[in-house]
Parts: C-alpha cells; sequence; structure tokens
C-alpha cells in the first residue's frame, strides 16, 4: 500500500462569534478575519509538516487548490508544490489538484506542471478537480459550463504535455493560435493524474477510460465503496481492470498511544473540520446546473446526512474519519481496505484548528507502527485474507463508534 501524507492548510482562528454569525468560511466570509502575521506562520508552519511526512517515511506529500475560504489557504498549489520541490528528495510531489475547470487559462497549468516536474525529478503527480461551486461564483464562472470547461481544459494540457509539435487549440470554451510549451515534461507520456470523484456517473466514467487514479473525498465508507465498485466495473469492461493503486481513499486520522486520549483530543478538531471548515451550504457547494440530474440523482439517492449534522460517533462509524491507538487504527483501516479495495491511502491528519505538536505526535505513531503493519495490503484485490491478517494486530478495543478492534 501507497501512503500519502494530505494538507489543507486551514486557517483555524475564527471569531468567537463565527458559528452564529456566519454561514459558511467560503466565499462570503470577510476576509478581514485574516491576521497576515497568523497566515505567515501557518504557511511555514504547514510546509515543515509535509516536509517532515517525508522523513518519516510517507510516500507522497499533497496540496490542493481552494478559493477564498478558511477552510484551505492555497489557492495555488503549484506554488507550495515548487516550495517542497528543493527541500525533499524522496517523495512524491502530489497536486491533488489545479482546479482547471475555473482557470481562464490552461494551458498555464500544462507549463507549470512541467517545470514542477523538472523540478522534482519527474516526482510530480498531477491532480485534476473541477473546483467547487463556490470557486465558480468566486471566478465568475457559470457552474452550468463547468463539465464542459474541465473536459476541454484536461484535453487541452494533456495535447499540450505530448505533442512535440506547434498546434492550434480552438474550443468552445478555449481559444490558442500556438500551442508550443517549453518544457516538456520530464516524465514521458506525461505525470500521473489523479482525479477525485463526489459520485458523479461522467466523472468516474472519465477516469475509468483514461486510466487514471481515482480518489473519493469525504462520504461514508458504503457510498465510497459504490464509486470504487463503479470505477472497477467500467474498467474491466474496457478490459483494463485497475491495479489497487489507481484506487485512493481519502480520510482523515489521528493516532495517539491509546484510544481514551486520541479520542478525548480528536474531537474538538474533527468538529472544527466537519462543522466548521465544511460549514458550506448546497447553494454554494452544487449551485444549479453544477451537476448532471443523472449524477444529481445519485447523489440525492445516497441520502447521506450533512456533514455538519452528524456525531462524532456517526463519522466514527461511517469511516469517514479513523481514531484511535495504533493498534486500532490499524485494525479499522484494515477493515476499510478489505471493504474498499483501495491500494493507496491519502491520508489527512492537521486536523482543522490542531495544534502542530498533535499533528507531529500522531504522524510519528501512524508511520512507526501503522503503516508497518498496513503496507502489504492493497498489491492485489480485496479478499477476507487481508482482513483477517489486519483483524489479528495487537488486541486493544476501540473506543464506541470506531468499528475497529
Amino acid at each position: 500500500m501507497k501512503f500519502t501524507y494530505f494538507h489543507l492548510m486551514p486557517y483555524p482562528y475564527l471569531p468567537d462569534d463565527f458559528d452564529e454569525a456566519y454561514s459558511s468560511p467560503s466565499l462570503t466570509f470577510p476576509n478581514k478575519h485574516f491576521d497576515p502575521a497568523l497566515g505567515h506562520r501557518l504557511y511555514h508552519r504547514y510546509l515543515d509538516e509535509l516536509e517532515y511526512a517525508e522523513q518519516i517515511g510517507f510516500d507522497g506529500i499533497a496540496v490542493n487548490e481552494h478559493h477564498q475560504s478558511a477552510y484551505g489557504l492555497m489557492p495555488s498549489p503549484n506554488i507550495m508544490a515548487a516550495a517542497l520541490a528543493r527541500r525533499t528528495e524522496r517523495s512524491q510531489i502530489m497536486v491533488l489538484g489545479n482546479a482547471i475547470g475555473i482557470r481562464g487559462n490552461p494551458l498555464r497549468v500544462a507549463e507549470e506542471i512541467a517545470m514542477l516536474d523538472h523540478l522534482t525529478g519527474g516526482r510530480v503527480v498531477s491532480g485534476f478537480v473541477r473546483g467547487i461551486g463556490w470557486e465558480y461564483f468566486a471566478h465568475s464562472v457559470n457552474p452550468t459550463r463547468s463539465r464542459d470547461r474541465f473536459n476541454e481544459a484536461h484535453d487541452l494540457i494533456i495535447k499540450a504535455w505530448t505533442s512535440d509539435e506547434m498546434f492550434q487549440w480552438i474550443s468552445p470554451n478555449y481559444e490558442y493560435r500556438y500551442v508550443n510549451i517549453w518544457p516538456r515534461p520530464l516524465q514521458q507520456p506525461h505525470p500521473p493524474i489523479y482525479i477525485p470523484a463526489a459520485g458523479s456517473s461522467e466523472t468516474i466514467k472519465f477516469v475509468a477510460e483514461r486510466g487514471y487514479t481515482l480518489m473519493s473525498v469525504y462520504s461514508p465508507a458504503r457510498v465510497i465503496r459504490r464509486w470504487f465498485d463503479k470505477y472497477r466495473e467500467v474498467a474491466e469492461e474496457l478490459g483494463h481492470p485497475p491495479d489497487p493503486e489507481k484506487i485512493a481513499f481519502s480520510v482523515p486520522v489521528y493516532v495517539a498511544d491509546t484510544d481514551e486520549r486520541a479520542h478525548r483530543e480528536a474531537r474538538q478538531h474533527v468538529y472544527w473540520l466537519f462543522r466548521k471548515g465544511l460549514k458550506q451550504g448546497p447553494e454554494i457547494v452544487l449551485p444549479p446546473g453544477y451537476m448532471t440530474p443523472s449524477s444529481m440523482r445519485g447523489v440525492l439517492m445516497a441520502r447521506n446526512k450533512p456533514l455538519g449534522k452528524m456525531s462524532y460517533e456517526e463519522l466514527l462509524d461511517e469511516g469517514q474519519v479513523v481514531v484511535g491507538s495504533p493498534t486500532t487504527v490499524t485494525n479499522r483501516l484494515g477493515e476499510l481496505q478489505s471493504e474498499l479495495g483501495y491500494g493507496q491511502l491519502i491520508a489527512l491528519f492537521a486536523l482543522g484548528d490542531m495544534p502542530h505538536e498533535r499533528v507531529i505526535g500522531s504522524m510519528d505513531l501512524f508511520a512507526a507502527h501503522v503503516m508497518p503493519a498496513l503496507r502489504p495490503l492493497g498489491v492485489a484485490p480485496a479478499s477476507a485474507t487481508n482482513a483477517t491478517k489486519v483483524g489479528g494486530v495487537g488486541g486493544a478495543g476501540g473506543a464506541p463508534g470506531t468499528g475497529g478492534g
């Protein structure tokens, strides 16, 4: 199994009246609440955490893109990847990803990722995301054009990376008379591509047809299982069943020396992530036209409880967060691997307003105890054997709601 350390770079210093006075930390939350001195320190702290992840054995370190939001302070993930390029040597540097659907100039993405590929010595991974609904409002882009813009930008970037002659590109959303990027990528034909899915049948088919890596986003494990099964089904129909490493499970994780301590320490930070950071109404997350009718039907049929309404215990039960001692976390992630069949874990350790010391402590325990135990998994289709092997690690039970132990 591969392990990726993922960072959102949140701004945790929200005002005391945030819950009552503001509907979301995104789009309309006034930037008067951003303290530049605190922001300066946060960026360097977060980069330190990403660099430390490589030192303790993570296979990848990942950043992503969000705009006008305290939920994530990375409007340009490529800048963060560049900052990491010369300070790391082994881990993949994963941009998960560039929101190409809202970019007015997607050719710039092709150029920047190609540069990063050279700076990292071929360690860059390129994720492409459509961007969240509010980010279309923030860029004055009609959400009904999201899918077409994403598809066209993707095709343009791939052709720019792989063509060794100048070409012209004219499509409904983009027009370039001369496409002839310098440099071309170091990795051939281009860097690996990851794409997250939130249940859209179009996205899952898109990823399967091209053999890309599919990532999950915040959802119950039972829902993610449907996404992953659909991906496997489509890929098998196309004649190229995916290696488990092409299936990436994303989940917040916290590890402490005992279950009791882990839950006592993690609860408030989990609530910050789900009740403050993800405090986003459907009107700004899924504006009309952002999803096709068939994809919206799938979302509605899932009948997921709103994240901000879920209790801590429900989040644990549903596999939307994994918390506990090294043994409990190992067992729970092993159960989820057996159920979902993923070969890559993308773990979020800096949960909301969690202080640096707790993040580092959790990372250390995970790297020392959980990664070695889970490393053999994810190299073949999930089976009951896998679950049995992991379930036999240690004997400590999880706290109520962990589903592990």
